[in-house]
């Protein structure tokens, strides 16, 4: 009977680890689930569904009028083939609608106004209605993650605008790179591999720009954060926000489409509406990526990046410990008097750990080490066996001590 229930234990046993991964991963959706509800995600996909509105004129005038300047390095006629690519790649996630009515005018737009708009007031005053957008995902990823209190509000709206910034510029030597690259690499093969090449950037060329923007989206996690994280633990949840916004992306165009052909619409607004849509769902997909790898910090918390752990350790040292080495060293060097060479110092003004110590009693030390107490001193000097011998502890009150001749050890009688 014993053995059929250690038997019967031992199949529950393995039955339970068997089915704890997915157990562990239904877990982790509830959380993630429960989390985002809890962080009001939908409150914030609203207002970066907003926010990206307002942001898409003057994110195409500073990224468009940056390009001007450069675009000449990379061939005639580089704006144009951006602003075809552009508009391209904008029909695989947009509804067609939205993309002749909304973002090919904007284009078109920003680039008859040409360069000079770029040392303008006017695109000074865009930087900052572009950054709102990116201002917006900072917050609900710094928010995901708790972190909320470790930034300051202020600079925290400056940080965004920075980070606007240094993303307008990588996307200005990024961008050519990307619309110019079948281009390029056609001109680069071989006549007789001009066709299999151009096939393979064919197939490959839309994948590779889904891959940059993930690992693009992957660097805003980590950039964000106050108290980062490692880089790999957050390609999770980027991957995350990439899988569901396309299908987010590919349901509503469905729908859309549905929508059209029954002869239900919304007049002049259903562009507008369908752009918000589709924003709506992208602030949807970045912050639910944050709020997965939140939940994967909190099931499975890593390690601190080396960078915070200096910091805490410093922190530590000038914080709690006021006699730490850190703390002790820097206010003994900004604090004692500066000596002379030749001047000799005072031992009670000089810490343990930098007091230097005296030839003789590093010789005298090292020679108790290295001889036996036991050994046969010299008739003429004393040794410092001897005084080894001599350095035992003193005898307990009320008893006698032993009397212990020079030279000759402790722990033997005398003959």
């Amino acid at each position: 009977m014993s053995e059929a229930r250690g038997e019967k234990s031992s199949g529950s046993d393995l039955h339970h680890r068997r089915w704890h991964p997915l157990r562990r991963t239904g877990q982790l959706i509830g959380r993630t689930l429960s989390k985002a509800w809890d962080d009001s995600i939908f409150g914030k996909a609203a207002t970066a569904a907003f926010w990206q509105t307002l942001s898409l004129a003057p994110l195409l005038l500073g990224l468009l009028g940056m390009i001007g300047y450069i675009g000449g390095w990379f061939g005639p006629n580089t704006v144009e083939i951006i602003e075809s690519k552009i508009v391209t790649f904008s029909g695989t996630i947009f509804s067609e609608s939205v993309v002749d009515q909304i973002i090919r005018p904007t284009v078109t737009d920003v680039l008859q106004r040409g360069r000079p708009e770029i040392i303008s007031v006017g695109f000074l005053l865009s930087l900052w209605a572009g950054s709102s957008a990116i201002s917006t995902f900072v917050d609900s990823i710094v928010e995901a993650h708790g972190q909320q209190d470790a930034r300051n509000p202020i600079w925290q709206r400056i940080f965004a605008l920075l980070l606007y910034v240094m993303f307008l510029v990588m996307a200005v030597f990024i961008l050519p790179l990307v619309a110019l690259g079948p281009t390029l690499v056609g001109r680069a093969l071989p006549a007789s591999w001009y066709v299999v090449g151009s096939n393979l950037v064919d197939t490959f060329y839309y994948p590779a720009v889904g891959l940059l923007v993930i690992i693009g989206l992957t660097t805003l996690y980590k950039v964000a954060l106050p108290k980062s994280l490692p880089w790999h633990r957050l390609l999770a949840g980027a991957l995350v926000a990439g899988v569901f916004f396309m299908a987010a992306s590919t349901g509503l165009r469905w729908y859309l489409g549905f929508v059209t052909s029954t002869g239900y619409t919304y007049g002049a607004l259903a562009t507008p509406i369908a752009f918000l849509l589709f924003t709506f769902f992208l602030g949807f997909a970045v912050v639910l990526g944050a709020e997965f790898n939140a939940t994967v910090q909190e099931f499975w918390p890593a390690r601190a990046t080396r960078m915070e752990q200096m910091r805490e350790w410093l922190a530590a040292q000038n914080t709690d410990d006021e006699t730490g080495p850190v703390t002790n060293l820097t206010w003994h060097l900004a604090t004692s008097p500066i000596r002379i060479s030749g001047d000799k110092a005072d031992p009670a003004t000089v810490p343990s750990y930098g007091r230097p110590r005296s030839r003789q009693t590093e010789s005298r030390q090292n020679s108790c080490a290295d001889q036996d107490p036991c050994d046969e001193p010299q008739a003429d000097a004393k040794s410092p066996a001897a005084d080894c011998v001599e350095a035992v502890d003193p005898p307990s009150s009320g008893s006698t001590p032993a009397r212990v001749t020079r030279g000759q050890s402790p722990l033997r009688s005398p003959s």
